[in-house]
């Protein structure tokens, strides 16, 4: 089944704009993925932080046939890889946000760093906060999301 990346822990980026990927999700990540690493923006709310192999599997359609021609995914790709690069964890266990992403997100010394089963987000915690106040889950979306269970789970 795999180690997935669950939970959220408080982080700190230093002066520098590294970030120490909290212990749980580094050693999931390592163990599973290896050091590997793309850090981009897809919303401008959050940095995502996606395991080399699970980033190469989310775009690798743009190296097939000639997707690469149509309009929506050049400009996916141009948008993720304007603000996103590749890193490697380092030996003390961070990895380099670059300023651009900082301020695209506006984060601050003091992140929230959340698991969502195969990548990371790094938030600003008061944007978090505010985007999980704005929109509450409600039992449609509840119901919505149980539609995506496949049948025979969960039951």
């Amino acid at each position: 089944m795999g180690n997935y990346l669950l939970g959220s822990y408080s982080a700190r980026l230093d002066k520098s704009g590294r970030l120490k990927i909290p212990q749980k999700f580094r050693a999931a990540i390592e163990e599973q993925y290896g050091k590997e690493l793309f850090i981009t923006s897809l919303t401008d709310q959050a940095v995502q932080i996606y395991p080399l192999p699970v980033w190469n599997k989310l775009t690798g359609v743009t190296d097939k046939g000639l997707f690469h021609l149509k309009p929506r995914v050049k400009n996916f790709m141009r948008r993720v890889n304007r603000n996103g690069t590749y890193y490697e964890i380092d030996s003390k266990g961070r990895v380099l946000l670059s300023q651009t992403l900082q301020e695209k997100v506006r984060l601050q010394c003091e992140v929230e760093v959340i698991g969502l089963n195969n990548h990371l987000e790094v938030w600003n915690k008061d944007i978090l906060n505010e985007t999980l106040e704005q929109n509450p889950l409600t039992d449609e979306d509840l119901e919505q999301i149980a539609d995506l269970t496949p049948k025979g789970e969960g039951e």
